[in-house]
């Protein structure tokens, strides 16, 4: 990979990352157990989205200042009040925890007042077009989705990678793309960082990023499988060095990417920008030093006999008109 005279990966690269694969299996092993014990111990901050609130729409006479319409509810009680636009840029939707813990109709409509008061300003007053509260039953139904879309990622992934490769590399994406998401998903728990619908969108497309660098390395390795007369270990390493380029640009694009969405999306898509992020640096370093090592361990070590059947049906395939 160069940048103008600059060469930040040789041209053929020749890197053993297989020398440490029980090192970098161990760590990454060792990384999920102490996440698992975070969520269980600690659990998440969940957000208004799963733990309900109060709802007010406000409508301003001029565009509204949404950064200083959080900081003006930050100062007058609530800190962590969550604002976006919708429709006009003079529309705000605000999303609150009521200051006493109330949530009778008397409670909403105060806590709508106050958050009138505060979001106001001599220069651009503003008005409540509506106020409810919404209760943790739409963050439970909310939080079960989000369960079902990820049983469908994993079941669709499963029959793909088994279909296109083998059984053992499908088993081996799989714990691969789960440790990277149960490893970003910890640093939530651990962090205290508030956990929204933003941030599972963002665990979602960590999971995609993730299998995506995988499958890319796993496609050559079944190549190298079927063209290389050398050892599994040999091949699997040679794999892994040839796919490095792409791995490391796509990786490194991506998260500019994310970043520029954390830097200027706003506190909306913060969570599921950091989330993004942290996915990135994760898959990428999985797709590396785990996803192939996972191939040569128990009973997940692949052969080259177990690519030969799906070598002749392809061939096979290839011959028919």
């Amino acid at each position: 990979m160069n940048i103008f005279p600059l060469r930040l990966i040789p041209a053929t690269p020749n890197l053993n990352f297989m020398r440490l694969r029980w090192v970098s299996v161990a760590v990454f092993a060792l990384l999920a157990v102490a996440t698992i014990a975070a969520i269980a111990g600690k659990g998440f901050n969940y957000a208004l989205d799963f733990t309900g609130g109060t709802v007010v729409e406000l409508r301003f006479e001029q565009p509204a200042d949404v950064d200083g319409v959080r900081d003006r509810l930050a100062a007058a009680g609530y800190p962590g009040a969550q604002v976006q636009t919708f429709g006009s840029g003079s529309d705000l939707l605000v999303r609150l925890q009521p200051r006493d813990g109330e949530t009778s109709a008397d409670a909403t409509s105060r806590t709508a007042a106050e958050v009138l008061a505060a979001a106001s300003t001599e220069a651009n007053t503003a008005t409540i077009q509506s106020s409810a509260f919404v209760g943790p039953q739409v963050g439970r139904d909310l939080a079960m989705n989000g369960l079902y879309a990820v049983l469908f990622v994993v079941v669709g992934f499963l029959i793909y990678i088994g279909f296109r490769f083998e059984w053992k590399f499908a088993v081996a994406a799989i714990v691969t793309t789960l440790n990277d998401v149960l490893i970003v998903a910890g640093w939530f728990a651990i962090s205290g960082h508030e956990f929204d619908l933003t941030v599972l969108a963002g665990l979602l497309s960590v999971m995609g990023f993730s299998i995506n660098d995988t499958i890319v390395v796993f496609d050559r390795v079944r190549e190298n499988f079927r063209s290389m007369r050398a050892p599994p270990m040999e091949v699997l390493n040679a794999s892994i060095n040839q796919t490095l380029s792409r791995t490391i640009i796509t990786s490194v694009v991506a998260f500019l990417t994310v970043l520029a969405l954390y830097l200027y999306g706003g506190g909306s898509l913060e969570g599921m920008s950091l989330a993004m992020m942290f996915g990135i640096v994760i898959g990428t370093l999985s797709s590396i030093l785990v996803a192939c090592p996972l191939l040569t361990m128990g009973f997940l070590k692949v052969t080259k006999q177990d690519l030969l059947p799906k070598a002749r049906d392809d061939a096979e395939l290839a011959r028919r008109p």
